[in-house]
């Protein structure tokens, strides 16, 4: 694995990326370069290494 600790990222999010990386290494692109463009689109696509039930969720007061 890239650089930096994954131990935040759910076990979902790790196989996203895996999934992804592979997609990347099918269409000729090395290996490090697809884990790092795996990681960056899970965490523009997440928000990065959160778990779920973190409190993100923005709750409404009436």
């Amino acid at each position: 694995m890239s650089k930096g600790d994954k131990s935040a990222y759910t076990d979902k999010q790790k196989r996203k990326a895996e999934h992804i990386e592979e997609g990347y290494e099918k269409r000729g692109v090395s290996h490090d370069e697809a884990e790092k463009r795996a990681w960056a689109t899970v965490n523009k696509q997440d928000g990065g290494g959160n778990k779920s039930g973190s409190g993100r969720a923005n709750h409404k007061s009436d």
